[in-house]
């Protein structure tokens, strides 16, 4: 799975990756902000003007929980009340809005929001098909040693990094050490990360990583927040988590060794080897709420009641 792309100056100023220019990604503006006088392609102004009009879209083709999202043909996820779920083109415009770069395939699904005045997370929703995941190494696996891995991993991903222009991202340690349910076949794991020079107390972006395993692949549900927030939002992760359900014939103990195709990797990969392509997006990508939680509860509460427009209006006067 690639990792998000990033622009490094608006990175240095949302703490994220940060994608192209919102123009060059080939995003209209809704028909009553293009007669406005339109920002500077490179601005700020620019940038939030998308973001909105990407989560009016968002909202208006999303579906608001309590709710069946059925998800391909694989699984389904009982969606709470107060989330919302928008789907895949949807999404990647608010997602690209946000600065990040959706370019693997079909792998990508939508994402959850919260529409409560406290939610300032996301959860990019992925389904990655590469056959039955093998999970022996889970009963062996020492915590300690995937941290040196992917500290070790990280230093060499800092080199091209710093070649191509982007920050340095220094590992911390553990959110949540890698923990798999052999029952329900779920992992979880978070890593706390920051860029270097950082001060050691800075409120930084959370990657929550969490994934379901099933009979061709697995689906991953990844929580964006920010470290002051992590401590109440990976509840959400995990809610989202037990509320994905395989279809029958999907799941992973319906795995048929004589017909169905075997990963070329097993479990541990989830938390090392894939999970350091990751890397330079680990606790950088969520900090977005930072600075833009409150623009999208408000696109939410205004959508919700109807009064986007006068929304818009009192944020031109503003």
């Amino acid at each position: 799975m690639p990792p998000l792309n990033a622009n490094p100056a608006f990175s240095r100023r949302l703490f994220c990756p940060v994608a192209a220019l919102v123009l060059a990604l080939g995003l209209a503006a809704p028909a009553a902000r293009a007669q406005a006088q339109a920002p500077a392609a490179n601005s700020e102004a620019a940038r939030e003007a998308e973001l909105h009009a990407a989560l009016d879209a968002g909202y208006k083709a999303g579906t608001r929980g309590p709710a069946t999202v059925k998800l391909l043909d694989e699984a389904t996820l009982a969606l709470p009340p107060n989330e919302i779920f928008i789907p895949t083109a949807e999404g990647t415009r608010i997602l690209r809005a946000l600065g990040n770069t959706i370019n693997n395939g079909t792998s990508y699904q939508g994402i959850v929001l919260g529409t409560t005045p406290s939610d300032g997370w996301i959860v990019v929703v992925r389904y990655i098909k590469e056959g039955y995941i093998k999970d022996d190494d889970a009963k062996s696996w020492n915590a300690d040693e995937l941290l040196q891995n992917l500290k070790d991993g990280n230093e060499e991903a800092n080199k091209d990094r710093a070649a191509r222009g982007f920050p340095q991202v220094e590992i911390i340690g553990w959110i949540e050490k890698p923990t798999y349910d052999a029952v329900t076949h779920r992992l979880v794991w978070s890593l706390s990360s920051k860029h270097k020079g950082e001060p050691a107390g800075a409120n930084t972006g959370v990657n929550y990583n969490t994934y379901a395993l099933g009979r061709d692949g697995y689906f991953s549900l990844n929580l964006l927040t920010n470290s002051s927030s992590i401590g109440a939002d990976k509840a959400v992760a995990h809610e989202l988590l037990a509320a994905l359900d395989y279809n029958s014939g999907r799941r992973y103990e319906d795995f048929n060794a004589s017909t169905d195709h075997i990963a070329t990797y097993g479990i541990i990969a989830l938390v090392g080897g894939i999970a350091a392509k990751k890397l330079g997006l680990l606790a950088l990508i969520g900090a977005f709420v930072l600075k833009f939680a409150k623009v999208i509860f408000l696109g939410v509460a205004a959508f919700l009641g109807g009064v986007y427009k006068l929304f818009g209006r009192k944020k031109t006067q503003t």
